[in-house]
C-alpha cells in the first residue's frame, strides 16, 4: 500500500496524529534547550554539542511498518513505531551521555517507556548510541494525550560512524558486502578507543585543574 492511501483512509486522524508528534517534539526540544542554557550559564560547562530533531515522513513510516510485518494503518503507526518523533543529542564524551539521560528521565512530566543502551551493549554492526523512548503529555483544549518521542544520545565520534553506516545501509538496501561490513565494524572499534582516550584525557585535565586550584588556595 502506498503511503498516500494511508492518508486518504482518514485524513483528519492523520493530521491530528502528526500535530501531536510535532507538539511532543517541541516539548522535548524546549526542555533540552533549557538544559543547554543552564549548563552554559550556571555550570560554565556544556555537555551538549548539537541537537537535531525530525518527524518521520509518511513514506518512511509505511516502509518501517511493512519491514516489521504490520499493516499500514494509523493505529499500527501509533502503537508500533517509537521513533516517529525523534531527537538526537550529540555530546563530547561518553560520561556526558549518561549525565544527560539521567537528567531527562528525572523530569516529572515525562514517562520513560523504553531504554536501550547500545553503548554498553553495541549492535553486531558496531553501532553505539543511548536510546530513550519517552511519552510527553500534550495538553489539548479538552484533553491530555501522551505522545511518544525517541531521544538518541551519542558522542560526536559515534554520530560520525552512525551517519556513514546509514548511508551504506541505504546504498546497499541493508545488504552491504561482507568486506564493507567488516571494515565498518573495525571503524566502530577504533571510534570506541578514541572515545575512551578522549574521556581519559578530559578527566586528566579536570584533575590537573583541581590540583592547581588547591595549590593556589
Amino acid at each position: 500500500m502506498d503511503y498516500t492511501e494511508v492518508l486518504c483512509d482518514d485524513i483528519d486522524s492523520w493530521k491530528t496524529i502528526m500535530f501531536l508528534y510535532k507538539s511532543a517534539l517541541k516539548e522535548i526540544t524546549t526542555k533540552i534547550d533549557i538544559l543547554n542554557d543552564e549548563f552554559q550559564h550556571v555550570h560554565q560547562y556544556n555537555p551538549i554539542e548539537h541537537v537535531k530533531s525530525r518527524i518521520k515522513t509518511p513514506e518512511s513510516i509505511v516502509k518501517k511498518l511493512k519491514r516489521e510485518g504490520y499493516e499500514s494503518t494509523i493505529d499500527n503507526m501509533v502503537k508500533c513505531i517509537n521513533d516517529i518523533a525523534g531527537v538526537r543529542i550529540t555530546c563530547s564524551f561518553t560520561s556526558d551521555i549518561y549525565r544527560i539521560a539521567e537528567i531527562i528521565t528525572k523530569h516529572s512530566d515525562l514517562k520513560v517507556l523504553m531504554v536501550k543502551d547500545y553503548i554498553k551493549n553495541p549492535k553486531d554492526s558496531g553501532y553505539k548510541s543511548y536510546h530513550l523512548v519517552v511519552s510527553v503529555p500534550i495538553f489539548m483544549s479538552d484533553k491530555v494525550i501522551d505522545t511518544k518521542v525517541e531521544i538518541q544520545i551519542r558522542t560526536i565520534a559515534m554520530d560520525f560512524w552512525a551517519s556513514l553506516e546509514h548511508k551504506i545501509y541505504y546504498k546497499f538496501e541493508g545488504n552491504a558486502p561482507e568486506n564493507i561490513q567488516n571494515e565498518l565494524k573495525e571503524c566502530a572499534d577504533m571510534i570506541s578507543m578514541l572515545d575512551a582516550k578522549m574521556l581519559s584525557l578530559n578527566e586528566a585535565i579536570k584533575q590537573s585543574e583541581k590540583n592547581n586550584t588547591k595549590k593556589d588556595s
